[in-house]
C-alpha cells in the first residue's frame, strides 16, 4: 500500500475486515466513523448492503492523521464484481 509502512513489531495497525459506509467508491482512506469493523470476512459479506451504501472490505488501521482523526485504509473491496 502506497505511503502506509507496517511495523510488524507492533500492534497499532492492522488489517481487519470491515463495513465501510462509502457514498463514492473512488475513495482509498476513510474516517473511523464510515467503519465498522467485524469479526472475519463472512460477517462483512452478510452485513453489506449497498442499498444503503456500506460494502464489505479489507481496511488497515486506524491509523491516526496529521489533524488527529483515526482514519482506515482501504485494501480491497470484497465485492469484486462492483470494485
Amino acid at each position: 500500500m502506497k505511503g502506509i509502512y507496517i511495523d510488524s513489531a507492533t500492534r497499532i495497525v492492522d488489517e481487519c475486515y470491515a463495513l465501510v459506509y462509502a457514498p463514492r467508491r473512488q475513495r482509498g482512506r476513510f474516517p473511523e466513523n464510515c467503519v465498522e469493523v467485524v469479526a472475519s470476512e463472512a460477517a462483512a459479506i452478510a452485513g453489506a448492503d449497498p442499498e444503503h451504501q456500506r460494502y464489505a472490505a479489507k481496511v488497515l488501521g486506524p491509523a491516526r492523521s496529521s489533524e488527529g482523526f483515526r482514519l482506515y485504509y482501504l485494501i480491497s473491496w470484497l465485492d469484486e464484481d462492483t470494485a
